[in-house]
């Protein structure tokens, strides 16, 4: 695959506050030749694994709350940094990014990584795209994290959204710590500058621009899908019958309440879809990005699946 792509130097990710983990890389995932991607691998290779997957505009410093939950209950912690975020290769062209070009190296890295008892752990477009996994190799997947997410199929978005795309579209260059600081005021300071560290200035965030015109919803009722936002429609309903009708493994649900857009009404319309899903862990003063609250969930989460050790 030849596709122009920059590489976050080592130097931005120094020092960052909680993030202890080794740095792994990928660089011939079949289809995406010459691109590195970059993911934790820690604990044991038997049992089960966490397979975490971080949306827009994040990277796998959002789980650095739950992995050590995961591994001090003997378990495996796996994240992966999408290409266009974190240490992953960033190709500078927005056209390059489209929902199956996430998708597949996803399912690419699965199937090199060989990874099996695979509990999910998904959150906005590691939602979007992780909840579609299953559909590939459903013997690969056993249990589900899921938080402030959704499988959206052509649905309207609502204001919130429709505000996110309309304020992503007018900030190309956008200030990554100030909007994680503003979503979640918990975070310090270098705990912002550590979401922003991937991205050193403008060449660097085509894959942060990209994710919001992904998509696969209306920005009002009169509106209709963009071709870029069609794409992912069909998977997506295949990934709501999936969870409806076949899926026999655990699941774990726990909703931030003060998020504006994939909040209470969504995560509950998306629970519906989830045969046997329990009554969620309703984190009253978590906002989009959950993880922050993540040590209590990954707990509850464990304690439920009885795998807490």
């Amino acid at each position: 695959m030849n596709i122009e792509a920059i590489r976050t130097p080592e130097a931005c990710f120094d020092d960052l506050p909680g993030w202890q983990y080794t740095p792994n890389y990928l660089d011939d995932l079949p289809g995406y030749e010459g691109l590195r991607l970059h993911y934790v691998d820690e604990g044991p290779a038997t049992g089960a694994t966490f397979l975490c997957l971080h949306g827009e505009p994040t990277w796998s410093y959002l789980f650095r709350k739950m992995g050590p939950v995961f591994l001090e209950a003997g378990h495996r912690f796996v994240a992966v940094d999408l290409f266009g975020f974190g240490r992953s290769d960033k190709p500078v062209d927005d056209n390059v990014y489209t929902y199956h070009f996430h998708r597949d190296a996803l399912l690419e890295f699965v199937e090199r990584m060989n990874l099996t008892d695979v509990c999910l752990v998904v959150q906005d477009w590691g939602g979007l795209l992780g909840l579609t996994l299953p559909l590939a190799a459903p013997h690969r997947y056993t249990r589900l994290i899921v938080m402030n997410t959704g499988l959206p199929a052509g649905e309207n978005a609502g204001q919130g959204f429709a505000q996110w795309r309309a304020f992503n579209r007018a900030n190309p260059d956008l200030d990554v710590a100030r909007l994680m600081q503003r979503a979640t005021p918990i975070l310090s300071d270098a705990e912002a500058a550590a979401y922003a560290a991937p991205y050193p200035d403008k060449r660097y965030k085509a894959g942060v621009r990209r994710f919001p015109e992904l998509v696969m919803l209306t920005e009002s009722e009169e509106t209709e899908l963009t071709p870029l936002a069609r794409e992912g429609v069909e998977t997506s309903l295949k990934a709501r019958r999936f969870w409806s009708e076949q899926w026999s493994g655990d699941s774990f649900m726990a909703i931030g309440m003060q998020d504006p857009v994939l909040g209470p009404g969504p995560m509950h319309f998306l629970r519906a879809l989830i045969k046997n899903c329990p009554e969620p862990l309703e984190v009253a003063e978590a906002g989009h990005f959950v993880q922050e609250w993540g040590e209590p969930i990954a707990t509850e989460a464990l304690k439920r699946f009885g795998i807490n050790q």
